[in-house]
C-alpha cells in the first residue's frame, strides 16, 4: 500500500533516530534484560548456561565475603560522598566570589576530572609510597617516624582510594555547584550585609538554602559514583590489600571476569541497582525537608 505524502515526510524524523534506537536496545535494553535472566543462571563463561533460581542471590547474602564487600562499599560511601560534597561546595563558593584570575582556577580544578585515570593513579602511587612518598616524607618532616604503609596497610587503603577519587571528582560537582551559585541574586547578600550578618551566616541562611536544589542533584550523582568505583581501586589497589578496598563494582568485575562466574556477577549488578534505587528514592523522600523549591 503507498503511504500518502503526509506520512512519508513523517518517516524521517525515524530513520534518523534509527542508530539511536538500535544503538539503545543493542547495547542498553537488551543487556539489561539478558543480565536479568541471567542472574537466576549458574554460568561458567565456558559451560552452558543452567536455571540455578535464586541460588546466586542466596549466596551473595550468606556468603562472609560478599557481606564483607557491602561493607566496604558503604565505608567507602561514608568517606566519599560528604569529602567531595564538600571540597566541591568550597571550590564553587571561592570561585563565584569574584577574584581575579578564577577563570584559570576554574579550569585548573576541573582538570583532575578529565585527566586520563592510569595518569592520576601512577602520580597518587608516588605520593603513597612507604619509602620515598611525598607524603611519608612530609610525616617526617613534622617528626612522625612509624609512616604509614598506605596502599598496603587495610587501615589506611581504603581511605586512600577515597581521597585520590575525592580529589579527582570534586572539580565536576565544583562546575555544577558553581552554575548554581551564579543564579543566585547578589541582591540578597547585599541586603544580608546591610543587616549586619556574617559571612557564615550569609552562607548558612542564603547560599544553602537557596543552593539547596543543586545540592540534592550533586548528592545523588555522588551516591551512585560512590557504589560504582572501579577505574582507581584496580589501578591504585587492585582490590587489596586482603580485599580491603574490593567494593562492590569492583567485585563485579572479579566475579565475572576473574572468576568468571557470569551469573553471580549479574545477581550483584542487580543487587547494586537495588541498593541504588531504594538510597535514591530515601532521599527523594527526605528532600521537602531541606530542598528549598
Amino acid at each position: 500500500m503507498r503511504l500518502p505524502r503526509y506520512d512519508r515526510a513523517h518517516l524521517w524524523p525515524l530513520l534518523f533516530l534509527l542508530p539511536t534506537i538500535v544503538g539503545l536496545l543493542v547495547f542498553r535494553l537488551i543487556p539489561i534484560f539478558w543480565s536479568f535472566g541471567l542472574s537466576f543462571a549458574d554460568w561458567q563463561i565456558f559451560d552452558t548456561p543452567t536455571f540455578a533460581g535464586l541460588d546466586n542471590y542466596v549466596a551473595i547474602f550468606t556468603s562472609p565475603t560478599t557481606l564483607r564487600v557491602f561493607w566496604v562499599t558503604a565505608l567507602f560511601t561514608l568517606m566519599y560522598v560528604p569529602g567531595v560534597v564538600a571540597l566541591a561546595l568550597g571550590l564553587a563558593v571561592i570561585l563565584n566570589s569574584g577574584l581575579r584570575g578564577m577563570a584559570f582556577f576554574r579550569g585548573a580544578f576541573f582538570l583532575p576530572y578529565i585527566t586520563s585515570t592510569v595518569a592520576v593513579t601512577l602520580v597518587w602511587r608516588w605520593l603513597f609510597s612507604t619509602r620515598f612518598g611525598l607524603l611519608n616524607t612530609a610525616l617526617d618532616w613534622i617528626g612522625i617516624e612509624e609512616n604509614p604503609a598506605w596502599l598496603a596497610d587495610p587501615m589506611f587503603a581504603l581511605p586512600a582510594v577515597a581521597i585520590v577519587s575525592i580529589w579527582k571528582d570534586a572539580g565536576f560537582f565544583m562546575l555544577l555547584l558553581l552554575a548554581g551559585l551564579q543564579t543566585i541574586n547578589y541582591e540578597y547578600y547585599e541586603a544580608a550585609k546591610v543587616d549586619g550578618a556574617r559571612p557564615w551566616q550569609r552562607f548558612r541562611h542564603i547560599t544553602v538554602p537557596l543552593l539547596s536544589r543543586s545540592l540534592f542533584f550533586v548528592l545523588i550523582i555522588a551516591l551512585i559514583r560512590s557504589t560504582q568505583t572501579f577505574e582507581i581501586t584496580y589501578a591504585l589497589t587492585g582490590g587489596g590489600p586482603n580485599g580491603a578496598t574490593t567494593t562492590l563494582a569492583f567485585a563485579i568485575y572479579q566475579k565475572a571476569f576473574i572468576d568468571f562466574d557470569m551469573g553471580l556477577a549479574a545477581a550483584l549488578s542487580y543487587v547494586l541497582c537495588v541498593v541504588l534505587g531504594f538510597l535514591t528514592l530515601l532521599n527523594f523522600h527526605y528532600r521537602k525537608r531541606w530542598v528549598h523549591e
